[in-house]
C-alpha cells in the first residue's frame, strides 16, 4: 500500500482591510470565500494538518528530544544548552525549543479546528458521507493527539475548538486541566467512531494509504488518555477491543517478530503500529522546519542525526545519551538462552563482545573507552541503509503508538483493578518477544504493589526512549513520593535539579508577553 505523503496546502488565512478599494488578500493563497469548496479541498485540507506533524516544534527533532531527556533513560549531551537544561528541569521560558513545540502543537490544532468547521459544513453534493467523515475523523484525532502532548508538555493550556473569527485579536485564557482532558476525551470518541478500521477499500484519493489516523488508532490513544487519568475501568474497556475475542479490533494487530523493525525506516506502518508520523528522506531540497512549505518541501525526519553516536563517518550529533540506569536494566535478566535482553542492543550503542555487537555503523568501535552509551534506537546504526546521518536526509517514522503498549497497559490496568494474576500473561506476550522466561514462573503470586513495580521495569525497557518515560513518571506520582524520588535521583542526576512543578515545560514567555490571558504554569 501506498504509505501517506502529507503533501502541501496553504489553509485558510483571513485577511481583510478597512478600505473597500484595497484588496490585502495575497493573491497566492486560498481565503475563505474561495476555499473550502470541493472535495479536493477537503482532502488537502486534511493531509494540512498532517503535514504540522512534520515541523520542528512536532516530531521532526525537538519534541522528542525534549520528551526523552526529561525521563531517567536519557539524558541532554549537547553543546546546545536548552536540550542540557531540559532535562535537568531547569529551561528558562524563553527557550527557543520549547517555544517550538508551543508553536507548532497549535498549528496542528489551528488546522484541525478548520477542517472540522469546514469540511463538516459540506452537503453530499460535494463530498460523500463516508468521506466526510473519515477526514473529520481524522481533524478529531489529530487535534486529540495535540492537545494530549500540550496538556503532558505544560499542564494547562488554552483550549481552541473552532477557528477564531479574528485571529489577530485572539487572547484565548488558559483552560482548567479537566476541561482539556475532556475535550481530548470527547475529540478521541468522535474519532473512533468516524474513522475506518483501514483504508485499504475506502473510494477517494486516500484509498490504500497507510499512515491516516484509523479507528484503532483512536481507540488507543483514547485508552492511554484514561490511563493517564487513572479512569481504569473506562481505560480498561478501550484495551478489550483489542484483546478479548468479540472486540471490534480483536486479532488487528500483533507484535513484530523483529523488535527493532518499530524503529526502521522499512517496515514501517506494519502490523504492531497503531499510528506513526511519516518521515521520507526522499523529495524536494526545502527543509520542513517551519513556516508555509513550497513546493521544493521534504518530509524529512532530524531526531535521527540529533540521536546518533558520535563519529565523523556516520555524522551523528549525540545530543543526548542513554543513562548507565537504563543500561543496567537491560541487563538485569538474561534470555531463556542466556543472552542479553535482544531490545539493549535495539535502543543502546554499547560494547556488547558477548553478543557479538562490537561495530558502530559497520566499523570497529571506534572509542577510546569500551563503557560508553549511545542511543541507537531511531538511528541508521547497522540498517546498512544510509551513508551518512545528516540534517534533512533522515527517514524513520516515528511511532506514537505499538501493539505493546496496548498489552502492557492493559496489564497495568487489571492491576489496578485489583485483577494482578490476570496481568501475567499481557506481560508475558511482551517478554516473550524478547525471549524472556516466563513471569508467572520467575516472578509468581505477585501482589498489587510488586506487579506495580514488574510493570514499570517492563515498561521501561520495552519503550526506553519513546517519548514515555516522564510521562509515565508524572502520572505514577513518582515525583512526588520521597522514596520514589530518590530512586530517580539515583538513577539520573539530573533530577537532582527538579523542584516541584518543573516536570513540565515553562509556558513560553514571548505567549505570556502577548497574551495577558494566559496564565503561567508551575514550571515558570
Amino acid at each position: 500500500m501506498k504509505k501517506l505523503q502529507y503533501f502541501l496546502v496553504a489553509l485558510v488565512v483571513i485577511l481583510a482591510g478597512c478600505d473597500k478599494k484595497l484588496d490585502l488578500a495575497n493573491p497566492n493563497y486560498p481565503t475563505t470565500a474561495t476555499y473550502w469548496k470541493t472535495a479536493d479541498h477537503a482532502f488537502a485540507g486534511i493531509n494540512g494538518v498532517y503535514n504540522a506533524l512534520a515541523l520542528e516544534g512536532t516530531y521532526t527533532r525537538s519534541f522528542p528530544g525534549l520528551t526523552d531527556s526529561r525521563g531517567d533513560d536519557f539524558y541532554g549531551a549537547s553543546p546546545w544548552a536548552d536540550l542540557v537544561l531540559v532535562g535537568r528541569f531547569t529551561i528558562p521560558s524563553n527557550s527557543a525549543p520549547v517555544e517550538w513545540i508551543w508553536r507548532d502543537h497549535f498549528l496542528v490544532v489551528y488546522r484541525a479546528n478548520q477542517v472540522i468547521a469546514n469540511v463538516g459544513k459540506m452537503d453530499e453534493g460535494v463530498l460523500s458521507a463516508e468521506a466526510k467523515n473519515r477526514i473529520v475523523g481524522q481533524a478529531y484525532f489529530l487535534r486529540a493527539l495535540a492537545y494530549y502532548n500540550l496538556v503532558t508538555t505544560f499542564k494547562a493550556v488554552p483550549l481552541i475548538t473552532e477557528p477564531p473569527a479574528d485571529q489577530n485579536n485572539y487572547y484565548p485564557p488558559t483552560a482548567s486541566e479537566e476541561a482539556l482532558w475532556t475535550q481530548i476525551f470527547e475529540d478521541l470518541k468522535d474519532a473512533e467512531e468516524l474513522l475506518p478500521l483501514d483504508y485499504a477499500n475506502v473510494t477517494g484519493p486516500d484509498r490504500g494509504q497507510k499512515g491516516r489516523a484509523t479507528k484503532g488508532a483512536a481507540a488507543g490513544l483514547l485508552g492511554r488518555a484514561y490511563l493517564y487519568r487513572k479512569l481504569y475501568p473506562l481505560a480498561a474497556q478501550q484495551f478489550e477491543k483489542f484483546l478479548l475475542p468479540g472486540g471490534v479490533l480483536y486479532n488487528k494487530y500483533s507484535l513484530m517478530p523483529n523488535y527493532r523493525d518499530n524503529f526502521k525506516s522499512v517496515n514501517e506502518n506494519n502490523a504492531e503500529s497503531l499510528f506513526e508520523i511519516q518521515f521520507t528522506a526522499e523529495g524536494g531540497t526545502d527543509g520542513n522546519w517551519t513556516g508555509e512549505p513550497n513546493a521544493n518541501w521534504r518530509q524529512f525526519e532530524a531526531f535521527s542525526v540529533t540521536y546518533a553516536p558520535p563519529g565523523e563517518t556516520w555524522g551523528g550529533f549525540k545530543d543526548y545519551q542513554p543513562t548507565r540506569w537504563i543500561y543496567n536494566e537491560f541487563k538485569q535478566e538474561k534470555t531463556i538462552t542466556g543472552q542479553s535482553d535482544p531490545r539493549l542492543l535495539a535502543t543502546i550503542t554499547s560494547y556488547e563482545p558477548a553478543d557479538n555487537s562490537t561495530t558502530v555503523y559497520g566499523r570497529p568501535w571506534p572509542y577510546a573507552s569500551t563503557n560508553e552509551l549511545y542511543t541507537r534506537k531511531y538511528t541508521y546504526d547497522g540498517l546498512g541503509l544510509h551513508q551518512k546521518e545528516a540534517f534533512e536526509t533522515g527517514g524513520i517514522n516515528y511511532r506514537i503508538l505499538r501493539f505493546a503498549d496496548i498489552l502492557l497497559m492493559y496489564a497495568e490496568v487489571l492491576n489496578e483493578l485489583d485483577r494482578t494474576a490476570e496481568a501475567y500473561p499481557f506481560i508475558q506476550a511482551v517478554r516473550n518477544r524478547a525471549n524472556l522466561p516466563n513471569l508467572a514462573t520467575t516472578k509468581p503470586s505477585m501482589n498489587k504493589v510488586q506487579m506495580r513495580e514488574q510493570i514499570a521495569h517492563e515498561r521501561a525497557l520495552e519503550f526506553a526512549i519513546e517519548g514515555q518515560r516522564i510521562n509515565d513518571i508524572i502520572r505514577w506520582g513518582w515525583l512526588y513520593d520521597p522514596a520514589k524520588l530518590a530512586e530517580l535521583r539515583q538513577h539520573d542526576s539530573d533530577f537532582n535539579s527538579w523542584q516541584p512543578g518543573k516536570e513540565y515545560l515553562p509556558i513560553p514567555f514571548q505567549e505570556l508577553n502577548t497574551n495577558k490571558n494566559l496564565s503561567p504554569n508551575s514550571a515558570n
